[in-house]
């Protein structure tokens, strides 16, 4: 059973056992301490395989272990945890995962392991490699097919560029307008990196209902526009139903209102340009549109680069000049950096510009239409079992739901067959976002097959056990979330528990 499984199956039961507001209660409080720790020990079994059977360092050794038995150890340990993933048996995750690529990007690593961009002077390979990334997802997106220069940074992850990108449209809108009580416009399909942007940043959110095809409510975006309004967000797609909003509506409405759009393109920002080159339906997203004034896509998903990059993209100079932190009176002298790390792993740059380049637009083509292929024939299958319903019209992350059966008791046996997937609520839906891995011979085939089976044992049996439980349900109630998120944390806390 996944981790996901269980982690929501004893999110249920705190939810069901405890609520909020009797945390407060005397003596409450450290019985739910208890239950809390009990269900911690049910998980760690799962977290912790490896106790026991391998070195563990509470503190360092008196002497530094041989190199060769620390590489023989980190080996067993890695052929162990790639296997699910090289056979296709997960939900997004690894994206390219050829050896020969793979190996590929590692020399690079290894050409650059001690590269910093933040000593430009000492390693100015680091800034061309990342001008470059930037400038070649920038044409990918658009430049060169507008009047205006699209500029960017490199960043950690999508992460970074969402938090990014809503920290200059704070900083652009109390600079140029006087806001000082911001609010970003925002779908509620939209990344969970936006809710946390706006903790961070003291941004408040206005959510956007989604219309039937799972797509951002235009006359809800319209409606929900004040004077404090700095940003509308659309995705690209989204990542719960694979739904591309309507960007272009929703960009006209940022840029009549005289206010910031952000297409969060980190998951269809290395697809969709060559979807539209296939001939494959792809609405206007990038900065072809007007009002799109900012824009995100991750390089370490579909642009096949190592974990650790991503590209956050603006119209203007002088928007992006609001991301920048600088120092000028320091005792240590002038500070800057372009995004919020100061020191970074300048060969991460490096692979990334060593796939992109490597690759070419002929190697992104091909890698999409195989993608896109696959996933017509995984849409097909699905729609062809009646139990199951696919949420929308995807390309390649698809969601499916069920109006007879349990959608997370089917997606507990397919954890049972091997598979990794996305268990999703609000609508109650499991998805597989399609990577190359699935496009190798045989494994969309194996997917159908173990789905249509998983599917006939919850139909045949809807009373057995089911882990991924009614947690999405519960956790919707205001009373829940606390619990929940406690939990979370605590989960947060076994994983650097040795």
């Amino acid at each position: 059973m996944s981790i996901k499984s269980k982690l929501s199956n004893l999110t249920s039961r705190a939810v069901g056992r405890v609520a909020d507001k009797a945390v407060t209660l005397p003596g409450v409080k450290q019985r739910v301490a208890k239950e809390f720790d009990a269900m911690m020990a049910e998980l760690e079994p799962s977290l912790k395989p490896y106790r026991g059977e391998f070195s563990s360092y509470p503190t360092l050794p008196k002497d530094g272990r041989p190199r060769d038995d620390i590489l023989q150890e980190m080996a067993a340990l890695q052929a162990r945890e790639e296997a699910k993933w090289e056979e296709g048996y997960a939900s997004g995750a690894v994206y390219h995962g050829d050896p020969a690529h793979i190996e590929f990007l590692n020399q690079v690593y290894a050409l650059h392991s001690q590269s910093n961009p933040l000593h430009a002077d000492l390693w100015p390979s680091a800034n061309k490699f990342e001008a470059e990334i930037v400038a070649m997802t920038a044409h990918m997106l658009g430049a060169g097919q507008t009047d205006d220069e699209i500029v960017g940074t490199v960043s950690s992850g999508g992460t970074e560029s969402i938090l990014l990108a809503m920290k200059t449209y704070r900083d652009w809108a109390r600079a140029t307008k006087g806001i000082t009580q911001p609010e970003m416009i925002l779908p509620i399909s939209a990344h969970v990196a936006f809710e946390k942007a706006a903790q961070y940043f003291n941004i408040k959110i206005v959510p956007i209902p989604l219309d039937e095809n799972y797509r951002a409510d235009v006359t809800a975006v319209s409606q929900a526009i004040t004077p404090n309004s700095i940003v509308i967000v659309g995705s690209a797609p989204s990542f719960p139903h694979g739904a591309i909003d309507p960007i272009a509506e929703m960009a006209a409405l940022a840029q009549k209102a005289g206010i910031g759009f952000h297409t969060d393109g980190c998951l269809g920002g290395f697809i969709l340009p060559w979807a539209e080159k296939l001939g494959y339906s792809v609405p206007p997203f990038d900065f072809r549109v007007p009002g799109v004034t900012s824009m995100s896509a991750d390089t370490h998903k579909y642009g096949y680069a190592a974990k650790g990059t991503s590209v956050i993209l603006y119209r203007t100079r002088e928007l992006r000049h609001y991301q920048y932190y600088t120092a000028s009176d320091w005792p240590g002298g002038l500070y800057f950096s372009p995004t919020f790390a100061g020191s970074r792993p300048g060969a991460l740059s490096a692979a990334c510009w060593a796939a992109m380049v490597s690759l070419g637009e002929k190697g992104y083509m091909e890698a999409t239409g195989r993608i896109l292929e696959t996933a017509v024939t995984l849409k097909q299958g699905i729609a062809a079992i009646p139990e199951l319903r696919i949420l929308g019209d995807p390309l390649w992350v698809i969601a499916f739901a069920s109006d007879t059966l349990d959608i997370y008791k089917v997606m507990d046996v397919m954890a049972q067959k091997g598979w990794s997937l996305n268990g999703l609520h609000k609508p109650a839906c499991v998805h597989i976002a399609v990577t190359l891995r699935h496009t190798r011979p045989g494994v969309a085939e194996r997917f159908l097959h173990d789905l249509q089976e998983a599917v006939a044992a919850v139909k045949a049996n809807p009373q057995m056990k089911g882990e991924m439980a009614p947690v999405y349900g519960m956790a919707a109630t205001i009373s829940a979330r606390g619990v929940v998120n406690e939990l979370l944390k605590r989960y947060m806390d076994l994983l650097y528990e040795i």
